[in-house]
């Protein structure tokens, strides 16, 4: 508009520094990403989408009519997150979406998938429905809104075409079974975290049985590390976080947790991927570089065409980096590494591990 234009043209050479940043920081990730290639990365950077941007973002400062500043994304409640979350990030409305004629999520896909072969798109769910919680009410009291899912899919896959970028989506927590096979159907790779793929009797899906077209992993970024997970230090945080209101949903989670650390004993051992270091018996093994190391290897051999591992377990860090449902609670993505990247892959236990995880992907592929 007019007062936009009057303040470019007023701060030319501002306006200009930061066009200049942005050149830089877009030179600057393809040289990255050509790098990566010819150091044998077939896949080149993997690039992450966020489920939607801040109130104050750029994105809503150019597109008000788009989106829905009186609402926010979020999640209902589960029985990890019994208050439900609220991520605050404003929903765009399918409405205007549509009369948009789509060019703004058409432009979202392309700037994403630019220098880079993946492109993992978080909470996948949101090209279905995305759960809207509006301002000043409780996250459990929000409600699902409802996207145009064929038009988005569509869109999708000729971006990823055009780009040449595999995609992979975040299909987890509460997503209806159909959703996975639909995905799957359109090219979009799964999203397979091995503390989540449980059978119906308690043990836990080896790795093998994964379906091809995903990625596995251990833990996520919005889950606690290795050693957390292990020591119950994330149910502790939430505890003292006030994300665990009840007590009786605590204690349930304690007893579960325990249970579940029981059937990983009982799954590596089983599939040999233990040695005489890592105990049986959950009441007497804790944590350990064995354990560690041992669990990783298991998800090498897996059947998913895609692994992904986490640089904080490789360290044995016990802090997460991101704890979803909290804003001011914790310092989210501001957590350090406990090593640089020279000296993480000088470790010689860390090399060790390098060569196990490759030995188990090699064999896996034939």
């Amino acid at each position: 508009n007019e007062a936009v234009a009057k303040f470019a043209k007023k701060h030319k050479k501002r306006v200009q520094f930061y066009m200049f940043l942005q050149w830089q920081a877009a030179e600057q990730l393809e040289k990255a990403n050509q790098a990566a290639i010819a150091a044998g990365m077939p896949v080149g950077i993997y690039r992450d989408l966020a489920v939607g941007v801040s109130e104050g973002s750029a994105e809503i400062w150019g597109n008000k009519d788009l989106y829905c500043t009186a609402a926010s994304v979020g999640a209902p409640p589960d029985i990890l997150g019994p208050l439900g979350q609220n991520w605050g990030l404003p929903p765009m409305d399918p409405e205007i979406l549509y009369q948009q004629a789509y060019q703004p999520i058409i432009d979202l896909f392309t700037s994403n998938m630019q220098s880079s072969g993946a492109l993992r798109i978080d909470h996948a769910m949101g090209l279905l429905r995305l759960w809207w919680v509006c301002q000043g009410d409780h996250a459990k009291e929000g409600g699902y809104v409802y996207y145009p899912l064929e038009d988005l899919l569509g869109i999708l896959a000729l971006e990823s075409h055009r780009n040449q970028a595999m995609v992979i989506g975040e299909d987890l927590g509460t997503v209806p079974e159909e959703i996975r096979q639909v995905l799957a159907d359109n090219g979009v790779y799964s999203y397979r975290v091995f503390f989540f793929e449980k059978a119906e009797d308690g043990g836990f899906y080896s790795p093998a049985h994964y379906p091809q077209q995903s990625m596995s992993t251990l833990t996520t970024h919005d889950m606690p590390t290795l050693i957390g997970y292990w020591h119950c230090l994330d149910l502790e945080l939430g505890k003292q976080l006030g994300l665990y209101t009840d007590d009786d949903v605590l204690q349930t989670l304690y007893a579960s947790r325990h249970e579940d650390k029981q059937e990983i004993l009982n799954s590596l051992h089983g599939h040999g991927r233990a040695g005489d270091q890592v105990g049986r018996d959950v009441n007497v093994t804790g944590m350990s570089r064995e354990l560690n190391f041992a669990l990783q290897t298991h998800m090498a051999y897996g059947s998913s065409a895609l692994l992904s591992l986490q640089l904080e377990d490789w360290l044995q860090m016990d802090k997460p980096v991101n704890i979803p449902g909290t804003f001011m609670e914790y310092p989210n993505w501001r957590r350090k590494l406990s090593r640089n990247l020279e000296s993480i892959f000088a470790d010689e236990d860390i090399q060790s591990l390098a060569a196990g995880i490759d030995a188990g992907r090699q064999e896996a592929s034939r």
